[in-house]
């Protein structure tokens, strides 16, 4: 695991220094869905930070083993409204965010508790069907509303491009979301859109050249998942 890991910290840091970004403007998320939480122990004790999970009841599990371990939790996956209110209390950063609806709820359920929710818009930047996210064109709007939201704080933007073998293929889509971070970012000059969560285990190394802030990776450090 500390080897991986080193590896992988090797490889962000090659990769900002390519394009003359301080590796430090780029966080490592391990990410640990279906991983069992003592393995998820071994990765925090050899230095994972950053967690990053799909599924609320695997958290919320995984959350309780591990309560004494300061690491920062991020959701990544799907999320319901009707799960808004657990994922309030477990999460410093919501990646997923595509609907009014599910940022209305969240809204209202970090306000119960007296927490601004961090959270990133996910774009569907490739207008595939099978995934989530906002569309390119209502993101701006989906921003506008947000920043109403006394709860909520816009820190930036999420994408998942198509998977593809070579990773210059992605390159594109990361593109095209960093122009919409930038162009939203001149439309709503109050918001500070600093984080781009984009880049995975085959593709991380482009989306740095293209100003991730935030790289998802989970099969180069616990392997392949059953």
């Amino acid at each position: 695991m500390k080897q991986r890991l080193k590896q992988i910290a090797k490889r962000i840091r090659q990769a900002a220094e390519s394009c003359d970004r301080d590796a430090d403007s780029v966080r490592l998320v391990a990410v640990s869905k279906t991983i069992a939480a003592d393995i998820v122990k071994e990765a925090i004790e050899a230095g994972v930070t950053i967690l990053g999970e799909n599924y609320i009841q695997e958290a919320r599990d995984k959350f309780k083993a591990l309560v004494q371990y300061p690491v920062s939790w991020h959701f990544i996956g799907h999320l319901q409204s009707n799960k808004a209110r657990y994922a309030v209390r477990l999460f410093d950063l919501i990646h997923s965010v595509d609907t009014i609806k599910l940022a209305r709820e969240l809204n209202n359920q970090a306000n119960k508790i007296n927490k601004i929710q961090d959270i990133l818009i996910q774009v569907n930047i490739s207008k595939e069907p099978s995934k989530s996210g906002s569309d390119i064109q209502n993101a701006a709007n989906l921003i506008k509303d947000i920043v109403l939201f006394e709860n909520l704080s816009v820190k930036g933007l999420m994408a998942i491009p198509p998977f593809f073998n070579n990773p210059e293929k992605s390159r594109p889509y990361f593109i095209a979301l960093r122009n919409l971070r930038d162009q939203s970012q001149k439309a709503f000059p109050g918001v500070v859109l600093n984080e781009l969560s984009m880049g995975m285990t085959g593709d991380f190394e482009v989306a740095i050249e293209e100003g991730a802030t935030f790289v998802r990776i989970g099969t180069a450090i616990f392997g392949e998942r059953r």
